[in-house]
């Protein structure tokens, strides 16, 4: 931390409460808004978003009863690729919910 009067990148701020275990993810959890669509595909990215990941529960959003209803289907395969493209076991569970209008 930098002395008193001086100020600290906001970078380095945000490391520091990501690191310490505060928060229920990690800085680099946030790099999975960065790879949905690659991982689901644009017709997917359309109808459903990443809302929020805590605990390595990862809760998406979707348009419709329909895409939650294919995307509960899919749901393995999600998560073995966001998983896959991280590097690291950062999704251990999806979980869709109709978004209200």
């Amino acid at each position: 931390m930098a002395e008193k009067g001086s100020m600290d990148h906001l970078g380095v701020v945000l490391k520091g409460l990501f690191s310490d275990g505060s928060l229920p993810f990690t800085l680099d959890d946030l790099k999975i808004w960065d790879l949905w669509k690659e991982v689901v595909g644009p017709v997917v990215a359309d109808s459903a978003r990443p809302f929020w990941i805590r605990n390595g529960i990862l809760r998406v959003m979707v348009s419709d009863s329909i895409w939650l209803q294919e995307l509960q289907f899919q749901e393995e395969g999600i998560r073995e690729g966001l998983n896959r493209r991280l590097g690291r076991s950062a999704v251990v569970k999806v979980e869709f919910r109709v978004r209200l209008r």
